[in-house]
């Protein structure tokens, strides 16, 4: 959600400023603007709509060897270039982008600026507005920056320029991610590393209530207090060429036939030379000790989290509740004695999930994240981390971080079970493997995806998914894939509580998707089926080889039944794929939506 970067150095920014905004399109954006910083002054070009519209509006005679950019996510005032970032100070002095949600905006507004005159309805406005009053009254830039950050509530993260010095950007840090990357002659700023690795894989992490003060040859560090901050690079392990397309027409589509070597990798992370689970001993101790699990995630994840629930409690015998993280930071539930915390987020940087883990940390209880992204929010501010390993997700529909999320959860639940003393026979390396394998086999089935939609989804506007148990969870996930990037209202239900509601809504014709990959239910489920048919549905019946009827539509390779969401969601996310590609919908960046949700 939102993203910026910046560049101070010897080469031309406009260029890295625009290959750098490419990059976090994935984030999610309605609008994007660069500003550029030259003898000439302050140069800024902002547009509405993709940045290919923006490319159309920059003067690209004009070079800077300085300049800020930023991609926009609607909060406050409507998508339009009025409302883009950078927005500028009245006397065109201070520009500036903005990330995050400030709090006492309105506040500032009335009591400090109310004689100022306003150009965009947006919160970050007040920003540099202030900026501007803090530095008229006489104080330091520097000085000034940093009465600015402490008046200024909420989240940001920003970057600031002044066209009386083009020799400096101004940063500040307080719960919205950024880094500062570093190369030789040159420093650059990005929400996310992706941005700027084409320079360099070198960044330093930037904590809450801390400002820089960033300059070609040097970087300054400071808290809020004044003191300076020494803090050593990390080293980003990733290949630029890991998160471009290639050959593929979506990302998306690219992420998805990834999932069966992100399982692999998996297992080689976990595994020792001996077959032996590798996981951190204090994670084991702390799972152990738990007397209750409580699992805090949002959309995607949280579907993964249901899944990990399932999981932990049949393999481990350990009880564990999942929390939507919105809901349970202003509702929190009656706690247990000994609580563990696990926190599950793609990016490590989510918003809501963060105010539980702050609000838990006060409380004093231990908490793990599991994550795709080492070093962000959730991973550092978390007491342990187990990552994923998935490599960068660039659509906004997650895939292949959801089925590695379930791996890693498995593995702690394996892991927990030994710890426990509970014997299983069961090899969970060779039963992910295996789960692999059966991932492979049906993302070589495109084309059957592809018939499936065209015979089911081609002019439906609702489409029911329906299953029970462990079933259930991957149709919630079916359900929101096929919603958020094909736009067609899909909702995902247990199959049990058709006749106490949801039945009144199959007509002739109504798309239903059934899945069944657990034996105990299989009669369930399969009664479910005969009593939508009998109102006129439209079924597509995906079971589990070893379940399967003759005119069943797909056919799962039979894995074990802990494992089925692993492959049963494939056609599911594969039918969403071809429902949005038919629809001519954007399907790596789908309309409202945006892949790390950084503010509440």
């Amino acid at each position: 959600m939102c993203g910026i970067v910046g560049y101070i150095g010897n080469q031309d920014a406009k260029a890295i400023l625009i290959k750098g905004l490419e990059k976090l399109e994935y984030r999610g954006y309605d609008s994007s603007g660069i500003a550029l910083l030259n003898e000439r002054g302050t140069h800024v070009y902002k547009e509405q709509g993709r940045i290919a519209a923006l490319s159309d509006v920059i003067d690209h005679q004009e070079t800077a060897q300085v300049g800020i950019g930023h991609t926009r996510w609607a909060t406050h005032g409507k998508p339009s270039r009025r409302n883009a970032h950078p927005h500028q100070s009245n006397s065109g002095r201070f520009t500036i982008v903005h990330n995050g949600v400030i709090e006492n905006f309105e506040e500032i507004k009335q009591h400090d600026l109310s004689e100022v005159p306003f150009s965009s309805d947006t919160d970050t406005e007040v920003i540099v507005q202030l900026m501007e009053k803090l530095v008229q009254s006489g104080l330091a830039v520097e000085e000034a920056f940093g009465q600015l950050l402490l008046a200024i509530k909420g989240s940001y993260a920003v970057a600031l320029v002044d066209n009386e010095d083009i020799h400096t950007i101004y940063v500040g840090k307080n719960k919205s991610p950024l880094l500062i990357g570093l190369g030789q002659d040159f420093h650059v700023i990005a929400s996310d590393a992706m941005a700027m690795l084409q320079l360099t894989n070198q960044f330093v992490e930037l904590m809450d209530e801390e400002m820089v003060i960033l300059r070609q040859h040097s970087k300054m560090i400071k808290n809020l207090n004044g003191e300076v901050i020494q803090r050593r690079p990390f080293q980003v392990k990733l290949d630029a060429s890991d998160i471009e397309k290639g050959l593929y027409p979506h990302y998306m589509l690219k992420e998805i036939d990834e999932q069966p070597f992100v399982i692999r990798k998996i297992v080689s992370k976990y595994q020792d030379g001996n077959g032996d689970l590798i996981i951190d001993p204090n994670i084991r101790d702390s799972v152990k000790e738990a007397d209750r699990i409580y699992i805090i995630a949002c959309g995607t994840s949280y579907h993964a989290g249901l899944v990990g629930k399932q999981l932990l409690e049949k393999i481990a015998e350990i009880p564990v509740e999942t929390h939507i993280a919105s809901e349970f930071l202003y509702n929190r539930p009656i706690l247990s004695t000994n609580p563990l915390f696990i926190f599950i987020s793609q990016s490590g940087e989510t918003a809501d999930s963060r105010g539980v883990l702050v609000a838990i940390k006060q409380l004093g209880y231990p908490s793990l994240t599991i994550t795709n992204v080492p070093g962000s929010t959730l991973s550092r501010e978390a007491n342990f981390t187990l990552l994923t390993h998935a490599g960068p997700e660039i659509a906004v529909a997650s895939t292949k971080a959801y089925t590695a999320q379930i791996a890693v959860l498995a593995i702690l639940a394996f892991d927990c079970a030994r710890a426990k003393g509970i014997q299983h026979d069961i090899n969970p390396f060779h039963e992910l493997s295996l789960a692999a394998n059966a991932m492979e086999i049906m993302i070589n089935k495109k084309e059957m995806m592809e018939e499936n939609v065209w015979k089911y989804l081609n002019a439906s506007r609702t489409c029911f998914f329906i299953g029970r148990s462990i079933d259930y969870y991957a149709c919630l996930e079916g359900a929101l894939k096929l919603k958020e990037i094909s736009y067609i209202q899909a909702e995902g239900f247990a199959g049990g509580e058709l006749k106490h509601g949801t039945i009144a809504l199959i007509e002739e014709g109504t798309p239903v998707i059934a899945l069944l990959t657990q034996s105990p239910i299989k009669g369930n489920i399969r009664s479910n089926v005969q009593e939508v048919l009998a109102r006129g549905a439209h079924v597509c019946m995906i079971s589990m080889e070893g379940m399967e009827e003759k005119n069943d539509q797909i056919v799962l390779p039979a894995i074990h039944e802990h494992l089925t969401p692993l492959v049963s969601v494939i056609p599911l996310q594969l039918i969403a794929y071809y429902a949005a590609v038919y629809r001519g919908c954007d399907v790596d960046k789908p309309r409202n939506l945006a892949k790390s949700v950084t503010v509440e």
